[in-house]
């Protein structure tokens, strides 16, 4: 086992992520009509009750993103004879989704039978435009049995209509441990003049406006537009008094672990791969008043050739074993409680480097948060086609500034 950055790695946030999701908002306004879930559902019902079973699978993911060798597809595919073809195109959501939408918009499919889409505008808006199919619940045996309780009930996907989740992440503060001697508590921390030209936040309007809502002590899922005026407000107000060094986009973790920044907004993934891969000490907390939870969803886009086929590779990553050995190489958070005590039984018959790698993966808390943890962190605020350039106008210049 090696440690590797996460699909995050290949995001671009800031300029490009909001160039993107502009344009693929303005794609989408008055290409279709809106459904209710019902109305889905109902189609769905139908829609099912007409498939059938085939042996191939094309399955859409970020890099770096599943097991290296693929061996839990390979065993899909001696288990059941579905051959899958795997491609790692997605590098964003937002150009991802400028890609798919006008082949789905004009009755075209996309070449894939399931991808990962993230939450937050992209998926609110597949959904929206009735652009993924409602899954079949009674093939997702797996899943119903062996996630845990907070991954079946998902404030952006109440009954997983749509999708069930690939991976978490959370976004919290983190710092270096050679600088700040207290250990952070609170997102106030990262508006101490004590550190001054030290602190980083992160370029993604998304991410920033979340934690300028925390600050105010608002939650982004129930937020306004008035709120969010307030939060840019608080967020400039650090900005102008000096205290942000810079507005980072991936390259933050290097500059926490040289010691540019001593205290920053980060992805709990990329501080354990660094601690792991380099050595480091970083340090990661979920402030008092709350931090980011992030999902990584399966999803079947409109017009799938092989849904049946999607529906079976779905399922089959809610195996214990399979998401145990996900886990165990993307080294972020698995809606699969039973997979922490398998992997600390590979770590109990590993031996050398695996065997400590493993070790921290099972023990660590960056991959099992714990339950006081979980009850602070909140979803992104809702962004839809609506009110998305509103959004964007309001926390894009704090960056911009």
């Amino acid at each position: 086992m090696t440690a590797r950055y996460s699909r995050r790695a290949a995001l671009q946030l800031g300029g490009l992520s909001a160039a993107a999701l502009t344009a693929a908002a303005c794609g989408v306004q008055g290409a279709a009509k809106q459904q209710s879930t019902a109305q889905a559902e109902s189609a769905a019902d139908k829609f099912w009750k007409a498939q059938k079973p085939t042996g191939t699978v094309t399955f859409a993911n970020w890099a770096l993103y599943i097991d290296p060798d693929h061996q839990t597809l390979k065993d899909f595919t001696a288990k059941t004879g579905i051959k899958v073809t795997y491609d790692e195109v997605i590098q964003d959501d937002s150009s991802f989704f400028a890609k798919i939408h006008p082949q789905l918009a004009s009755g075209q499919s996309t070449g894939y039978d399931m991808m990962v889409i993230t939450d937050g505008l992209e998926f609110s808006e597949l959904v929206a435009l009735g652009e993924v199919i409602p899954l079949d619940q009674s093939m997702l045996t797996n899943f119903h049995q062996n996630a845990g309780a907070a991954y079946q009930h998902r404030s952006f996907d109440p009954g997983n209509v749509y999708s069930v989740p690939w991976a978490s992440g959370s976004t919290g503060i983190a710092w270096n441990p050679k600088y700040i001697k207290t250990p952070p508590t609170s997102i106030n921390d990262l508006w101490n003049p004590a550190y001054a030209g030290h602190v980083g936040m992160m370029s993604d309007p998304q991410e920033i406006a979340n934690f300028g809502l925390f600050k105010i002590g608002v939650d982004p899922e129930n937020s306004t537009q008035k709120e969010w005026q307030a939060a840019a407000a608080a967020l400039k107000q650090q900005r102008g008094a000096g205290i942000v060094r810079q507005y980072y986009d991936q390259s933050y973790i290097n500059a926490l672990s040289k010691g540019d920044v001593w205290i920053t907004m980060a992805w709990s993934g990329d501080i354990f791969q660094q601690n792991l891969s380099a050595g480091t000490d970083l340090q990661f907390i979920v402030p008092k008043e709350g931090g980011t939870i992030w999902t990584d969803n399966m999803m079947i886009p409109k017009y799938a050739a092989n849904p049946v086929a999607a529906m079976q590779l779905i399922d089959w990553y809610y195996q214990p074993r399979m998401a145990a050995t996900l886990t165990e190489a993307i080294n972020y958070i698995t809606p699969v409680p039973a997979v922490q005590d398998i992997i600390k039984s590979d770590a109990a018959s590993a031996k050398g480097s695996d065997k400590a790698t493993l070790e921290a993966v099972a023990t660590s808390p960056l991959v099992w948060l714990s339950a006081a943890d979980y009850a602070r962190l909140k979803n992104y605020v809702p962004i839809t086609s609506k009110n998305q350039s509103t959004f964007y106008g309001i926390f894009q210049p704090v960056v911009a500034g």
